[in-house]
């Protein structure tokens, strides 16, 4: 039991009464009098018998708890999609952090596989997914499984993402992507331009779903696991009783030549080779979403009633498009002329009442 210094810092070594291992830890100074008294601190834990309590966490690897929170928790308990991206960012930490204890993840650790993944071209979001994921694991470990006392990823910054502008479609792009589109892509777009479906809900899409005598369609919204029922626009409904002659109502509304579910990297790879052919860059399918509630606002339509449409959880998420439609702050600048014009008629009036004027009450607007 002691302090020797490695390099600047100087470290602490004990024996672990436990184990009979001996134990290195650093006291992350290198300053000697500050470094006595951390040790000095930590001898009395160990006289009191604190500082070598085990955790379950001692016992078990990452891997072991990434694979134990997919099974036991997120296959329950997570949408689909959901989980099929947590197992996916599971195969970028296991490799890093795979063979250590669950105990010894620290802080330094995660900063290095953010540095890693960055090196590796991985966009921030992504990085920050990864993340997500792994302070996910750790909660559940903490709060049903007490494997661990602490959660070593909040203490972590997450990687800065930048917003943007969302890009959409304009008529034009569009008239040019449909073009260059196989037909059953071409329906595709057209129904996520005028629903703001995602990908998957587009995909998942069963007949039973649509009701096309009351003009909506029923999806179970996949983050809160609630059913909403939507209105279908015109252009939607012509659409869907196009597709009903050639399919019965039967299965899914967009299916593959074989009536099954369409793959989403098929989609996707049909949907890019059409962006190169049109010319239209840096743009996502996921944008035709955007493009559906860019569309809205433009119209005219409500903040609110965008928000509903949609389906997002709030108002604030859909501010990005506001400025789409300044005429919709025309009525709050409007307001000031509405004061002015009233205190102008309230000084006429008091100043007519003191010349013993009968007082002025209407305004005359041309």
């Amino acid at each position: 039991m002691g302090l020797y210094k490695r390099g600047s810092v100087w470290w602490m070594s004990f024996i672990d009464p436990n184990t009979g291992e001996q134990e290195r830890i650093s006291t992350e100074t290198d300053d000697l009098d500050l470094a006595k008294r951390i040790f000095d601190s930590q001898k009395g834990k160990i006289a009191d018998g604190k500082w070598f309590e085990r955790l379950p966490g001692d016992d078990y690897t990452f891997k072991q708890l990434i694979e134990k929170y997919l099974e036991d928790y997120a296959r329950r308990n997570k949408a689909a999609n959901s989980f099929k991206r947590d197992c996916s960012s599971s195969k970028r930490l296991i490799p890093f952090f795979g063979s250590y204890r669950v105990t010894d993840v620290n802080p330094k650790m995660i900063s290095a596989y953010k540095t890693h993944r960055r090196k590796k071209g991985a966009a921030p979001r992504t990085v920050n997914i990864e993340l997500t994921l792994m302070s996910h694991a750790y909660e559940i470990a903490i709060r049903e499984w007490e494997w661990v006392k602490d959660n070593p990823v909040k203490r972590v910054t997450k990687e800065r993402v930048r917003n943007f502008i969302e890009r959409w479609l304009t008529h034009e792009d569009e008239e040019k992507l449909l073009k260059v589109s196989p037909a059953w892509l071409q329906d595709i777009i057209v129904f996520a331009v005028n629903t703001g479906l995602r990908q998957s809900e587009i995909l998942d899409l069963k007949w039973s779903q649509i009701d096309l005598t009351r003009r909506t369609l029923t999806i179970l919204e996949q983050k809160n696991q609630g059913v909403d029922t939507l209105p279908l626009n015109q252009t939607t409904q012509q659409l869907l009783k196009k597709l009903a002659m050639d399919s019965g109502k039967r299965g899914y509304v967009f299916p593959n030549e074989n009536g099954n579910r369409i793959d989403n990297r098929n989609l996707l790879r049909a949907f890019y080779k059409a962006l190169k052919r049109s010319g239209i860059e840096h743009f996502r399918f996921h944008d035709l979403r955007h493009t559906f509630a860019t569309r809205l606002v433009q119209a005219g339509v409500d903040l609110y009633s965008v928000q509903k449409l949609g389906r997002w959880r709030n108002t604030s998420m859909i501010m990005r498009y506001a400025h789409h439609y300044p005429e919709s702050l025309r009525p709050g600048i409007e307001a000031i002329d509405r004061k002015e014009k009233q205190e102008v008629i309230t000084n006429l009036s008091q100043s007519s009442k003191k010349r013993g004027h009968k007082p002025y009450l209407r305004l005359v607007t041309p």
